[in-house]
């Protein structure tokens, strides 16, 4: 070959060769750069000193990590079957979201319970069932001293307040009530423009913290509540005592969820989380609850006033009974809170051991009015969890008059059961104040699926009471439940859950054996009982 050959083959090879080799060692560093990554990650890992899988099993550990990060999705969308799940099983969750959406929601086949297991609990029907005329039955309240009395709904929006919730998620709910004509409880953390914007009927919770109506120090402003408490979309006044989450605990915003809005309405201070008082400072005995009922209900111009609680000590309960006996003061109504936990940020052990059970603490409240012979003065709410009608049927039948349901109208807004809730990273913009996510959550598409689960679920209620061959929500009784209690015995609720006399607690020779020593220790003019 000649020289220009040479010249001309290697201008060709020369910058092919170079290409070549600029790609392999490219290539090679790309292939480098991950394995330098994990030497250096596996340098760090031995080297720290906070986790012991780290140190012992460098890079490898981190998958630990990782699997357990993902967990809860992994149990509940692979795991987990229809009826396991917790702390609201599928069946159940799917059953809201059909309601919600407008889906159909039978079920083929047959149920998928165990009817022969313990505990598996249904409805007697009649061979007469009735028809169900009235799909949107009301319940009225307002005792003797009530001027403004309100029509509820057998189904209402438990407490849940704006800060716990993101503004999109409480203006939903509220629109959603009023599309629906339902009641909307506002939680401990005030009323916030946003449970006002769309007219839905209030009831303003009045929790330790008084806020939305407290002076700079913290304690209650009558002015300031009356002021709030004379809007005509406040239909009834609740004064939280405790509540289910947290029992013997105030309310908890974690400062992760204090914005400066929240902070304004509540009239406190940024950066550090919201934590209630344990116990109200306007007063400080049953006497004193009982005299506070009546300031507020003159305060509001005479609407219904009620407080909530769940049932720790059951004399304490009984002490405020005694001293509506001694003072001739009842509050319109009683909310009862279960003792299994809720929506709100709560110490696990709070959460997990303190506080009477919804059903047992329902039946409690429920034979000690009737006991006092003030059952037909005051109404009684039950606060826990409601899905489906039949759980509102079986708390009617243990005594309430109406329910309150917060988990369920979450998942009527769209609520995925992540439980991050007192994280601020709710994927659905519905427990959280991050802007970024709550916008995905449209107002008037979430109200809408709000109204839809509650009407349902309130005519599929009144099909399940006149197939049982009622007309009315008030004559269920606990012999229309079913229990099966084991293997092949069943006991009705009233088998289970006897009444006592009426008015069979006012005299010494008539009180049962298992109600003298709570009742003994009951003092109606302090909390405290001596030696306790």
């Amino acid at each position: 070959m000649t020289l220009r050959q040479y010249f001309v083959i290697f201008a060709i090879a020369a910058p092919v060769a170079v290409l070549v080799l600029s790609f392999f060692w490219t290539a090679l560093l790309w292939l480098l750069l991950p394995l330098a990554l994990i030497i250096l990650i596996g340098l760090y890992d031995i080297t720290q000193t906070r986790h012991s899988v780290l140190r012992l099993y460098p890079v490898l550990g981190h998958f630990r990590y990782m699997l357990e990060a993902v967990r809860p999705e992994i149990q509940q969308y692979f795991v987990e079957s229809d009826t396991s799940g917790s702390p609201v099983p599928r069946e159940f969750r799917a059953l809201v979201y059909q309601r919600a959406k407008g889906d159909r929601d039978t079920r083929p086949f047959g149920t998928i319970f165990d009817v022969n297991r313990n505990g598996y609990e249904w409805v007697n029907h009649s061979l007469v069932p009735s028809h169900a005329e009235d799909v949107h039955p009301r319940v009225k309240f307002g005792g003797p001293d009530c001027t403004q009395p309100y029509m509820a709904s057998p189904l209402n929006i438990s407490a849940m307040s704006y800060g716990a919730l993101s503004k999109n998620a409480i203006m939903a709910l509220n629109r959603g009530a009023k599309i629906g004509g339902f009641a909307h409880n506002t939680g401990e953390g005030s009323l916030s423009p946003y449970h006002l914007e769309h007219g839905g009927d209030i009831i303003w919770q009045i929790g330790t913290g008084y806020f939305g109506c407290r002076n700079e120090q913290g304690d209650f402003d009558p002015e300031l509540f009356r002021e709030r408490a004379s809007l005509e979309v406040v239909r009834m006044i609740e004064i939280k005592l405790s509540q289910g989450a947290k029992p013997g605990h105030g309310g908890i915003l974690p400062a992760a969820k204090l914005t400066e809005e929240i902070a304004a309405i509540r009239n406190v201070p940024m950066g550090a989380d919201v934590v209630s008082p344990a116990a109200h400072t306007a007063f400080s005995t049953p006497i004193g609850l009982l005299e506070f009922v009546v300031k507020l209900r003159e305060l509001s111009g005479g609407k219904p006033i009620g407080f909530k609680l769940c049932i720790g000590r059951k004399d304490e309960f009984l002490a405020i009974c005694k001293a509506m006996i001694e003072t001739g003061i009842t509050p319109d109504f009683i909310t009862v809170d279960g003792g299994e936990g809720g929506t709100g940020a709560a110490p696990t052990e709070m959460t997990n051991s303190v506080g009477t059970p919804l059903r047992d603490a329902l039946i409690f409240v429920n034979r000690a009015l009737i006991g006092f012979g003030l059952r037909d003065r005051i109404r009684i709410i039950a606060s826990g969890k409601m899905f489906s009608a039949f759980h509102i049927l079986r708390s009617l039948a243990l005594g309430a008059d109406t329910v309150n349901s917060a988990r369920g109208m979450m998942m009527a807004l769209g609520c995925i059961q992540s439980r991050s809730c007192n994280t601020d990273h709710c994927p659905t913009g519905i427990a959280t104040q991050n802007p970024e996510r709550n916008k995905g959550l449209v107002v008037t598409d979430k109200a809408q699926r709000v109204a839809n689960f509650h009407r349902e679920t309130v005519e599929n209620l009144t099909e399940l009471v006149a197939a049982a061959g009622l007309h009315r929500l008030d004559q269920l009784e606990p012999r229309h439940i079913n229990r099966r209690v084991q293997g092949t015995e069943v006991k009705t609720y009233a088998q289970l859950y006897p009444v006592i006399g009426e008015k069979c607690l006012l005299s010494e020779d008539t009180v049962p054996e298992d109600w003298r020593d709570d009742l003994q220790l009951a003092n109606p003019k302090s909390w405290q009982t001596e030696g306790v």
